[in-house]
């Protein structure tokens, strides 16, 4: 049992490293980190996989009756538009940016939800990962902007109401991005730390499961919803005004 309570306090120390690469492009120095790449591209393939597989069980005749993969395919198109796609200021926003905003939702989702495994880490715990999603976001909302009202209108939307308010205009273009980014990266890496500590210091036997049951699946469900409902404010605060 100390053999187990050495290696448990082992994870304290080595809390918040981090595999960084380096790479030496055109003179400049470029570093990330690794694992937060890798898992990445594993939550990417999956999403993909599970896909294929979806739209695998829908090759049957459209007159026959659902099968139990069409049923569930249906449910969670009909849950994605009912809680994200239907916060949209108007119905053509709506469709246009549903296939974007469930697949955000779904990534973010299965980011949070992966860390649940051993040896696997949410890439939402790095802030390079939701800074990237986040930015994503606010460059789409303002392309969509000017598409939509004209790229006049777009940006004389930054002196509204009074011109004197362009510096203030600017600074929310900047704090959204930024704290839409800070919120999940924050909430996900205090969860992995609180579930870590309580492992180490008080019952690693049998509490650190359910917390991390808990904060992976439950608590990363609701933080993935929330990343998209704000996405989903963002633009039509951009595009409706």
């Amino acid at each position: 049992m100390g053999e187990i309570f050495r290696q448990l306090s082992g994870l304290l120390e080595h809390l918040g490293e981090k595999r960084i690469a380096v790479l030496h492009l055109f003179g400049a120095e470029i570093r990330f980190d690794v694992m937060a790449i890798i898992m990445s591209w594993v939550v990417i393939i999956l999403l993909v996989l599970l896909a294929l597989w979806l739209r695998r069980g829908l090759r049957q005749p459209v007159e026959e009756k659902p099968t139990r993969t069409q049923a569930a395919l249906d449910g969670l198109i009909d849950l994605l538009k009912s809680q994200l796609a239907d916060n949209f200021a108007s119905e053509r926003l709506a469709v246009m940016m549903f296939p974007f905003i469930s697949t955000l939702f779904l990534y973010v989702l299965l980011c949070n939800w992966i860390g649940v495994f051993p040896y696997m880490m949410s890439p939402t715990q790095d802030i390079n990962v939701t800074f990237g999603l986040a930015l994503m976001v606010a460059i789409m909302s303002h392309v969509l902007a000017a598409r939509s009202n004209g790229v006049r209108t777009w940006l004389k939307s930054f002196l509204e109401p009074y011109p004197f308010m362009l510096p203030i205009n600017l600074v929310g273009v900047i704090a959204n991005p930024l704290s839409h980014a800070f919120r999940l990266f924050g909430n996900i890496l205090a969860g992995t730390i609180l579930v870590t500590v309580i492992m180490v210091k008080f019952a690693p036997i049998i509490v650190p499961p359910v917390l991390n049951i808990f904060f992976g699946l439950f608590f990363g469900g609701i933080q993935a919803f929330v990343f998209a409902i704000l996405a989903v404010a963002y633009i039509n605060v951009a595009v409706e005004g």
